[in-house]
């Protein structure tokens, strides 16, 4: 049996959970879903890093239809990897929804499980078109789960969510449509630098890249973020950090390396959004009066530190690229933590307000210490992962040794220093300082530690990640070097039709559009 068939199986299974968490009158059973299902593409994720890691990329063609024509899907190691993390979050988010009773609503786990589905399809199709299809699939349960409580807040910020993502959706799929009526094709390998010195494929792949960078939370589009994720619950807004901006994140890489084909020409405009949104994310949370307010612009400050290694591809890409992947990963691994830790101070004492907080320290000395860690890491302090993500980042960047490399290590420096005061801030307001008098909440009121232990994984997964970051290091160079490998990438996506034929004629190649139309 071939490997690959088991691609369309990591949207189909997390599918059939939905279809009955939908359906069982059994909490029991909606919770044992909630948590199963991102542990089963957690381990599919392995299994395709580690065999993809061994063979190369591998892709199947629904129906095994012809490459070029069929619904495609491909892994790579960097696919992979961003699965197992997605997995990890999902899990631990999920995993508090049930502990602080956010399940009890019936379709909570059905609709958190339609996410992952979506995100599952989004990372391992090979087709735009169908990545647009999964984005909406990833959407449409997150209306619902924005506005489940429905409370005035909430539906607020559902509305503003709504509104930017289906503006942001009809854009990604203008572009979509544009690139087919240039190209004739929307089959990401068959793309294969479709947008190098091309320029109708360039505009429409830049119509999809700006739809993306909507997606992912980048300056000057960035502020329906941090006026939207604060008003969901923790878990939700956990669920979000980690999926939406990512799958944003990683098909922006998957394009620009693909697509542009790592074209330089556009280092200087991807430096200037990445360094603004690197300092707007950094110091723009410091005017924010609650905790989840505060970290979601630690969401936008973290994007950049991704997105600006395209910028520094043209000497070691894979370097560049694997630094920028670290990065990437430990964002969403610290920022979940951060954000479930919160939830859990919330949950118990009923607001995430730092005017209503303070001497949770002397209360909760184990919710205060996981806190720290996780501040640290997104700060870039030992012993997390924080640390090699930014010395990654800053090494990778110096070794251009030009003034834009001394620009972007400034700025980043800039932007370490006020995600330092950010949390700090927090610490003093709400960890730090006198104790709540009895008057305003009872003396024996603690963070049961059930609610921390979501947190609490997480931030072991960062120090995990420090310890062993030399095979970590290893891994996402891995997956850099599947990414780079667009020769491999398109042979494994359009020669898997049933005999390995060539691509149908009619589906063009980056090659035949070298010329210009």
């Amino acid at each position: 049996m071939n490997v690959d068939v088991i691609l369309p199986l990591f949207v189909g299974l997390p599918l059939a959970t939905v279809a009955i968490a939908a359906m069982a009158p059994w909490r029991w059973l909606r919770d044992g879903l909630a948590l199963f299902t991102p542990l089963m593409t957690l381990c599919g994720g392995a299994f395709l890093f580690h065999y993809t890691g061994a063979h190369g990329t591998i892709a199947h063609s629904v129906g095994s239809y012809v490459g070029g024509v069929a619904i495609p899907f491909a892994a790579d190691q960097f696919a992979a990897i961003m699965i197992v993390t997605a997995s990890l979050v999902a899990l631990a988010a999920n995993w508090f929804a049930i502990v602080v009773g956010e399940t009890q609503s019936r379709f909570y786990p059905a609709l958190a499980l339609m996410l992952v589905t979506g995100v599952m399809g989004a990372l391992l199709t090979a087709d735009l078109f169908n990545f647009f299809v999964f984005i909406e699939v990833m959407l449409l349960p997150s209306y619902g789960l924005m506005a489940m409580t429905g409370t005035w807040a909430r539906l607020s910020a559902a509305r503003t969510f709504v509104l930017v993502n289906l503006a942001t959706s009809t854009l990604l799929l203008i572009g979509v449509s544009v690139l087919y009526g240039v190209v004739g094709a929307v089959n990401i390998a068959a793309l294969k630098d479709a947008a190098a010195g091309h320029g109708p494929v360039t505009v429409a792949a830049g119509i999809v890249m700006i739809a993306l960078a909507v997606k992912a939370g980048l300056f000057p589009v960035h502020t329906w973020l941090p006026r939207t994720y604060p008003s969901t619950s923790a878990s939700v807004m956990g669920l979000f950090s980690a999926l939406h901006t990512k799958v944003a994140v990683y098909m922006i890489f998957r394009i620009y390396v693909t697509v542009f084909g790592l074209d330089t020409r556009w280092m200087w405009l991807i430096i200037a959004f990445s360094v603004v949104s690197m300092l707007v994310g950094a110091f723009a949370g410091l005017a924010e009066n609650s905790m989840r307010r505060v970290l979601s612009y630690q969401m936008v400050n973290g994007m950049p530190f991704i997105i600006v290694m395209l910028a520094f591809t043209s000497g070691n890409a894979k370097a560049a690229l694997g630094a920028g992947i670290f990065y990437a990963l430990h964002h969403m691994i610290t920022v979940g933590s951060l954000i479930l830790n919160t939830g859990a101070v919330e949950e118990t004492y009923g607001t995430d307000l730092l005017s209503k907080l303070s001497g949770i320290a002397k209360r909760d000395p184990w919710v205060a210490a996981v806190f720290v860690a996780g501040a640290f890491s997104i700060v870039g302090f030992p012993p997390f992962s924080g640390l090699w993500g930014k010395v990654g980042v800053v090494l990778n960047v110096a070794r251009a040794g030009s003034g834009a490399a001394w620009l972007v290590i400034t700025v980043i420096v800039l932007a370490s220093f006020g995600a330092f005061l950010s949390m700090l801030r927090l610490w003093r307001e709400v960890f730090w300082g006198a104790e709540m008098s009895r008057e305003r909440i009872p003396q024996a009121l603690r963070v049961p530690f059930a609610r921390l232990a979501p947190s609490a994984f997480l931030i072991l997964i960062s120090f995990g990640m420090f310890i062993f970051a030399g095979p970590l290091v290893g891994a996402t160079q891995g997956a850099a070097e599947d990414l780079l490998d667009t020769g491999a990438y398109q042979q494994a996506v359009l020669h898997t039709g049933p005999h390995g034929d060539e691509p149908p004629v009619g589906v063009a190649t980056g090659t035949s559009l070298q010329g210009g139309n």
